[in-house]
This record gives structure tokens, sequence and C-alpha cells, in this order.
């Protein structure tokens, strides 16, 4: 006889509040005077999650030259797993070439209408945590939203870069909460009020992805890929001016195709699976460290790791790290082959681990696509990359085109540069 257990609802949520605090604390840390005389402001997060306020309840401003969170929900993150395949198979398909996946903020809301409508009956506007910034800092009573953000919550047809109203519509969707769709690399307003300094009437730009904006700041050509490994892993590069994206979602495909600027794409494998596959292990090792009577700190322990592979040049055992799945392939999991008694070194188990990690973003999207669409060099960035050397090694052996560091992609550099290149063209034209 089998048994099946159904596993648990794993949702991903993250404190409002929290994130506002950290917002406040990390804007107060710059030296006021600079504050005082920066010309624009841009935003860029994490995309595909949502967050719920009521309009012009959202914040509060009385203390001082900030805002804090008010009347609004948790931010429910692209990492929410509530949302299962066979939920996702039972909504409506979308008018997009992009396919629906769990944590994406169109899914959360029809979870939230099928399993709790109360909920939503609190609020009166949505959009990612990003867009909720922009709001607030301008004083709009809605929300505005790039298609960049818009595309990552799904039912939005880039090509058009309008909502599937008629289809959300008949689907009982509350179209209410759907924000306005404005360019990407648009403004949003200006800041409603003083903001630690920064004078109120400053122009806002409207909230860019934290994809396209760490893409940004370090392809320096058109010919560049970008692999970043921070907490997931991404290798992009940019397709031509002219491409269109197909007209239906491809669900099974390992790439997608993510809106970037004047109406332009970027092809995407975008692993669900990078530096966390790798945390996840160190925080597994100190857990048994600590029930043996063992202490030490992750921190201290990854250093030792990376050490010991750096002496384990090559491993027999074979690592899939897909711990959490991926879109395109969400049950299947993580596997360990080949184990043999004289492969089980911590020095083979993280040499396997790094090179899974690699083989898992190139067999997403593989060298030979990279050389078909003449891309000459590989742009390594994110933080898991840029401390450890064992992942550094192992990129090198993955692709045949040379690799560059240094270039760590910065989502906050990204829209900054974003921001200076729109004020810099408006200057010409004037």
């Amino acid at each position: 006889m089998g048994l099946f257990i159904k596993p648990p609802i794993v949702a991903k949520e993250q404190d409002t509040g929290r994130i506002i605090d950290t917002v406040n604390r990390c804007i107060g840390l710059l030296p006021r005077d600079k504050l005082q005389h920066v010309s624009s402001i841009g935003l860029s997060g994490q995309m595909h999650g949502v967050l719920f306020w009521k309009a012009k309840r959202g914040c509060n401003w009385s203390k001082r030259d900030f805002f804090t969170a008010r009347d609004t929900s948790q931010l429910i993150t692209w990492q929410d797993g509530r949302c299962s395949s066979n939920f996702l198979s039972s909504l409506p398909n979308p008018d997009s070439h992009l396919s629906m996946a769990t944590g994406f903020g169109c899914a959360t809301i029809f979870w939230y209408m099928t399993n709790r409508p109360e909920f939503l009956e609190d609020f009166t506007v949505a959009g990612t945590i990003q867009d909720y910034v922009v709001s607030m800092l301008c004083g709009l009573d809605g929300c505005v939203m790039t298609p960049q953000n818009a595309a990552s919550w799904g039912y939005f047809n880039t090509s058009t870069n309008q909502w599937n109203t008629d289809i959300l519509k008949g689907a009982g969707f509350p179209l209410g909460l759907l924000p306005q769709c404005v360019p990407s690399g648009g403004w949003a307003g200006q800041t409603c009020s003083d903001w630690h300094g920064i004078p109120a009437g400053t122009p806002v730009g409207a909230a860019l992805g934290d994809f396209q904006c760490s893409v940004y700041s370090c392809m320096s050509a058109r010919t560049d890929a970008v692999l970043n490994i921070s907490t997931s892993a991404q290798l992009t590069f940019a397709l031509p001016a002219d491409f269109k994206p197909p007209d239906s979602p491809q669900p099974a495909s390992s790439i997608s195709y993510v809106p970037y600027f004047e109406d332009s794409y970027l092809a995407v494998a975008a692993s669900l699976n990078g530096g966390n596959v790798l945390a996840t292990f160190v925080e597994m090792l100190t857990s048994w460290m600590k029930e043996l009577g063992v202490e030490m700190s992750d921190s201290c322990l990854y250093e030792k790791l990376i050490n010991c592979t750096l002496n384990q040049e090559t491993s027999e055992l074979s690592v899939s790290p897909t711990l959490l799945g991926e879109r395109h392939n969400p049950l299947c999991l993580g596997q360990v082959t080949n184990i043999s008694p004289t492969n089980l070194s911590l020095g083979h188990v993280t040499r396997a681990l790094c090179r899974g990690v690699l083989h898992n973003i190139t067999s997403m999207m593989p060298a030979e696509r990279l050389q078909q669409a003449g891309v000459c060099r590989i742009v390594g960035s994110g933080s898991a990359i840029a401390r450890n050397e064992v992942l550094r090694q192992e990129v090198e052996k993955a692709f045949p085109q040379p690799v560059v560091y240094g270039q760590n992609a910065d989502s906050a550099v990204g829209v900054a540069m974003v921001l200076c290149d729109l004020m810099r063209e408006a200057y010409i034209i004037k």
C-alpha cells in the first residue's frame, strides 16, 4: 500500500512595516547635505510579489520628513508557494506569452479570491513593494506600474502593454486592484513632501524590476550575457530590437522573454536555485553540528567549505540542486547520484554542489544558444559569485566564452543609471 502525503502550503510573507523602516534607516545614513541636492528618485525591487493597501491611508507622514507604513497587508513575495499546480491549471489562460506561476501577483490575488475573499475586502489598491513606495512618495491615490513589474504579475500583454481585463473580468477578478500601466523608464510623479532632506517636488520614476536594473548596471555591450547568482540565479542576454515574443505561454520552456526598455526584451533563464541552495547546505551542516554539540557560525563554516574545496578540483559525485524545483518543472526536486565511499568528503560534496548550480542554469540556457545569439563574453555577478571562488571556477568551466568579473550587478545602481540616461536625453532634446 502506498501513501501520498500532501505537501504543506508554503506561504512566504514579509513585514511591510519592517521593510519601510529599513528603507528609512538606509536613506537616513546618507549625507543629508547630499540628499538636499538629489535631482530625481528611482526605485527597483523584487518582482512578482504583491502588497495591498488602502487608498489615501497607506502610510503616515506625521514623523518628521519620512513616512511609515499604515493600513497595508504583509508583502506576499515571489517565493510564495500557496498556488499549487492544480490551482494554477484551474485559472483562465492568459493573453500573454508569459506563463503563470505561484508567487505571481495575479495568481496570488486569485488564490485570495478563492480561499479568503474577505481578506481582499479590506484593501483598495495593490502593487509590488516598490510600486507601493512610489505611490507613498508621490501621494498617489492609486498605483502606477511599469510593464517590467506588470509582466511579472501575469495576465499582462507586453505587446499591447495592457492587462487582460476581459479575461480577468470574466473570471470575477477585482479589476480595481490592477495598477495603471506607465512606460518603463517613465515618471510616476513628484515627492509630495520632503523625504529625508530630499525636497518636495523631486521627480520620482515609476518603479522598475530589480532584474532589469541589475542587467542595466553591468551589460556594457549587447554581445554580453549576464550571469547573476545571488539568492537565485539568472542567465540573460539582450534580444534584437525587432524581436517579438510568442503569442501564447510556453510553460515547458526554461527560457522566458521579459520586457526591458524601449519595447525591447531580454531572453532569460531564471532559476529558483542559486545561492539559496548553498545557504541551505551550510544551514544543514551547522544544524547537524549543533546537534552533535559543536557550535560554528554560518559565515565561518562557509569559509572553511570554500578553502577545503579549493583542494578538491574535481569530483565524480553528481548533485542536482533543484531544491525548489523550477517554474517550468516544479516537480523536479534535488538529487544526489554517483555516490561512492571515496567522494563523500566536504570538498567533494561542495565541489559537486557548486558544479550542479552551474549545470542547472546552463541546462536551462545552453552555451550553444548563447553562441547562436552572438554572445561574446559572460559577465559574472552577484553575491554568491563574489564570495565563492569555487563557484567562479565552475563558471569558467561551464562556458566557452571568456568570463569577466568585478562588475557586480546592482539594481540600485542600475535604476540610478536609467534615470541619469533619461534626464540626459531630456536635456539633449531641449
